[in-house]
């Protein structure tokens, strides 16, 4: 006899049909509300400037405030999974945002049954524009870490990832994902007709040399053993037709760091290193730098008490420490850098899909194994009902 999908499973394929971008999510909210709602939840705080909530749940007893985050957006990607629930609005949850907000609603379904035992209170934040547009920076500002009238003594996230075998949960102490920066060029010179490029001042060649400097100043100028990833991913040109020479070019790069130090380098010498190359040409160069997210930076002793409670309800294989930090950026950190905790990834390949086959996060075809939500949620809800009495 086949056995069809959990409540959870079929929340989280809700949900996955529905995606939002962005920071305004009304119809995602909608249904965060409507399942809250559902389970007595009566004590939720809506977002000002953004769609978020967050559930306030209060144990029978006072104590401290533990935080729960889940992220709520998908991404402008148009799905190609082939899924019977597959997204057809034109966006998609590539991510697996979708799975964050089916599971941290199961942990709210465990910890208000639990509330007689709670000696304290969970926030449960579901936090929108996650995917670049600062939403934990937003949620952080309008006070959802000050809800209850103190900081939690510890936050948690737990990111679904594809490539990872299910149930399998990963961490480690201090930086587990890379702080995100925003590196932008633009080269003016003097445009014209392409039949003269000696009269003028082309910006092609220059912008196209300082594509190639910033690959060598990272190799030549950074410390292996404390990377910066520096990917151009956008070059552009101004010119209307193939025969002008455009009076101006412009790069775009994605720059991931794991220290302040690594930040200051790029601040500091990038700008330098394209005015140089550019004035040797003639040319003005305009460098914009600006520090997007922090480094997602776990406490130690949050850490060790996550990995205690899953390897004791789990097993020791059921949890792995990562030996160096994941160059993708997590703006969980906004969290962390004002309540300590820990971000965990939890694997969610299908096992039908080998781990050198499985496509990852972001990708439109990449699939999660929504089986492990029953884990997640009950992860979850035992690393805040545990961290009320430890912190």
């Amino acid at each position: 006899m086949s056995v069809g999908p959990s409540r959870l499973q079929r929340l989280r394929r809700e949900l996955h049909g529905i995606p939002e971008v962005g920071l305004h999510l009304p119809a995602t909210q909608a249904v965060i509300r409507r399942e809250l709602a559902a389970l007595g939840i009566e004590d939720v705080h809506l977002g000002q400037d953004l769609s978020s909530v967050a559930a306030v749940i209060r144990g029978a007893r006072p104590g401290p405030t533990v935080l729960l985050r889940a992220d709520m957006d998908g991404l402008p990607v148009r799905e190609g999974t082939g899924l019977e629930f597959a997204s057809v609005n034109g966006a998609m949850h590539a991510c697996g945002h979708d799975l964050h907000m089916a599971g941290a609603l199961g942990a709210a379904e465990f910890l208000v049954a639990a509330r007689d035992q709670l000696a304290g209170t969970v926030v449960i934040a579901f936090q929108p524009g996650e995917e670049g547009h600062g939403g934990g920076r937003i949620m952080v500002e309008e006070g959802v870490l000050e809800l209850t009238g103190e900081l939690p003594v510890a936050s948690y996230a737990i990111h679904v990832w594809p490539g990872v075998e299910a149930g399998v949960f990963q961490t480690r102490s201090g930086p587990v994902m890379a702080g995100l920066n925003d590196l932008r060029v633009r080269v003016t010179g003097v445009g014209g007709h392409a039949s003269s490029p000696h009269r003028l001042r082309d910006s092609v060649p220059v912008i196209s040399e300082i594509v190639l400097a910033l690959q060598t100043f990272i190799s030549r100028r950074v410390d292996v053993h404390d990377p910066i990833v520096l990917s151009v991913t956008q070059l552009s040109a101004e010119s209307a037709a193939l025969n002008v020479v455009p009076e101006s070019s412009r790069l775009g790069a994605s720059v991931r760091t794991l220290s302040e130090r690594s930040v200051a380098i790029i601040a500091e010498e990038v700008p330098r290193l394209v005015a140089g190359i550019a004035e040797a040409h003639g040319c003005v160069a305009d460098v914009t730098f600006e520090e997007v997210y922090p480094v997602t930076m776990n406490s130690g002793a949050h850490v060790e008490h996550a990995v205690r409670v899953l390897r004791r309800d789990y097993g020791d294989d059921a949890v792995e420490l990562l030996e160096r930090p994941l160059m993708a950026s997590e703006d969980f950190a906004f969290f962390l850098n004002q309540a300590p905790g820990t971000f965990l990834l939890l694997g969610a390949r299908p096992r039908e899909i080998a781990a050198e086959e499985a496509e990852g996060p972001h990708s439109p075809r990449v699939r999660f194994d929504d089986a492990v939500l029953d884990r997640y949620a009950r992860a979850f809800a035992a690393l805040a009902r545990e961290a009320l009495t430890v912190f």
